[in-house]
C-alpha cells in the first residue's frame, strides 16, 4: 500500500477568524492547520485520532509549536494547507504545516509542531505502537534544514 507523504486540503478564511482589517488572526492559523491535519489524516490514512482515544486510550498532545507568519491570509480567501511528517521517534512526531494562496505562488505561513504520543490510562508519554512507527517511516518527508529558523529562511528565498 502506498500512502501519500504530503497531505493537502483547501480552506476558506472566515469572517469570525479575522481582525477588523480582514487579516486572519495569528492564533487562528494554528486552528486552521490543526483542523486541516485532522481531516487529512482521516481522508488519506483512515486515521481517526478521536476514535483512537476512545478505543485504544491513546492520542497525541502538542508539546511545541513554532510558526512564522510570512504573508497575511485574507477574509474569504481560499488557501491550501499542506502537512507532512518531517521527523519521528519512539514517542514523538514533528509535522510541518504550510499555508499557500490559491495558485500556490505565495507561502503565507509555516509551522512546525511537535506531538508527543500520550497514554490516557497512565497519563504519561508512551512509545508508539509498531503500526504507527511503520506508518511514520513510510510517510516521513524530511526537510534539508536542521532548525525552524533555517527552514523559514530557506522557504523565503
Amino acid at each position: 500500500m502506498t500512502l501519500p507523504k504530503l497531505l493537502k486540503s483547501q480552506s476558506t478564511v472566515r469572517f469570525q477568524d479575522c481582525d477588523p482589517y480582514g487579516h486572519l488572526y495569528n492564533s487562528k492559523y494554528i486552528d486552521y492547520f490543526m483542523n486541516a491535519r485532522e481531516d487529512q489524516l482521516l481522508e488519506n490514512y483512515n486515521l481517526d485520532i478521536y476514535a483512537l482515544q476512545s478505543t485504544e486510550g491513546i492520542g497525541w498532545v502538542v508539546a511545541q509549536n513554532q510558526i512564522a507568519y510570512l504573508q497575511p491570509a485574507l477574509l474569504m480567501e481560499k488557501v491550501w494547507i499542506t502537512t507532512k511528517i518531517i521527523d519521528h521517534s519512539t514517542k514523538m512526531i514533528t509535522v510541518e504545516f504550510q499555508m499557500w494562496n490559491t495558485d500556490e505562488s505565495i507561502l503565507k505561513a509555516l509551522m512546525w509542531s511537535r506531538f508527543v504520543h500520550y497514554d490516557l490510562k497512565t497519563k504519561r508519554s508512551a512509545p508508539h505502537a509498531q503500526k504507527f512507527q511503520e506508518m511514520f517511516t513510510l510517510v516521513r518527508h524530511p526537510v534539508d534544514e536542521n532548525s525552524f529558523d533555517e527552514r523559514v529562511k530557506s522557504v523565503r528565498q
